[in-house]
């Protein structure tokens, strides 16, 4: 009986037996991660150069718009400074004093530029010898004034004028009143009138 005893008690206690599938499965290796990506370095290339592309794209359209828009503020700085030119030059053109006309001519002519300079240059000394033998007065005031189109360096301007008139055969003063088109031309960085119109 202590035998026996003996025996029991000689057997390992508390450890539980192990099962042989569990062994098998410790002792294989882990299988090897799958490299990240299995496409060719030719595929990786195009990727990275698509994207360079659409950001190259996105950077030219971004100049574009930019370029557009800096375009129409010269433009529409041009079409300010042009009408605010054109609505000054109308009163000097329109206004005559026969006491003071070597003033108004050189007035005149140094507000022009080309055609209607040149065309006002050969008419002026007919022109003062009428306004002196008619004793002629005028006074032009610019009623409104909108712009008809305008680059950054040519602007079409209309002007409605009323200017009062008195000269020998009518000494009282009266309205005439007109719509003048003028153009107005950037030379050295002043606005002048390149073409005056009564259309």
């Amino acid at each position: 009986m202590e035998d026996n005893e003996k025996a029991t008690t000689d057997e390992p206690q508390g450890e539980l037996p192990v099962d042989a599938s569990e062994e098998t499965a410790a002792a294989e290796p882990e299988p090897e991660a799958e490299p990240e990506s299995d496409k060719p370095r030719w595929t990786k290339r195009a990727l990275r150069w698509a994207a360079v592309a659409a950001v190259a794209a996105v950077v030219a359209v971004a100049g574009w718009e930019g370029w557009l828009l800096y375009q129409q503020n010269l433009e529409e700085d041009a079409a300010a400074q042009a009408l605010d030119a054109a609505t000054k030059y109308a009163v000097v053109l329109t206004s005559i004093d026969t006491n003071a006309l070597d003033q108004n001519f050189t007035e005149v002519l140094d507000g022009s530029t080309g055609e209607f300079k040149d065309m006002y240059a050969k008419s002026s000394t007919q022109l003062r010898q009428l306004l002196v033998d008619n004793k002629a007065t005028a006074h032009g005031v610019v009623i409104d004034a909108a712009v008809k189109s305008a680059t950054k360096d040519k602007v079409e301007v209309l002007l409605f004028v009323d200017q009062s008139v008195s000269n020998l055969a009518v000494p009282d003063p009266r309205i005439d009143r007109s719509r003048i088109k003028m153009t107005m031309e950037k030379v050295d960085g002043r606005w002048l009138a390149s073409k005056v119109e009564l259309p």
